[in-house]
């Protein structure tokens, strides 16, 4: 079995991982996609392929684009998980 056939975010609408924009209702949406990574039995696969095939675009393996660039240019990013307090 391939590891994107376990993955979570094959139950959900896919629109939730790639977001419009970065501020306001988005942040809501991006700790939606990101909680559905969070719970997800291959998020570290799906990560690794996002950051090897340059996915530029969308939540993959709970980061999102800024958060992978910086990841692929050797910086520091959060684990996966929600981008704003509760």
């Amino acid at each position: 079995m391939h590891w994107r056939e376990r993955a979570e975010c094959l139950r959900v609408d896919p629109d939730l991982f790639f977001p419009i924009s970065n501020g306001g209702l988005t942040l809501l949406q991006i700790d939606k996609a990101k909680a559905v990574c969070g719970r997800c039995p291959v998020v570290e696969q799906c990560l690794d392929w996002a950051v090897r095939t340059g996915q530029a675009d969308g939540i993959w393996g709970g980061l999102t684009e800024g958060e992978r660039r910086a990841l692929r240019q050797g910086g520091t990013t959060s684990a996966p998980g929600p981008t704003s307090p509760s």
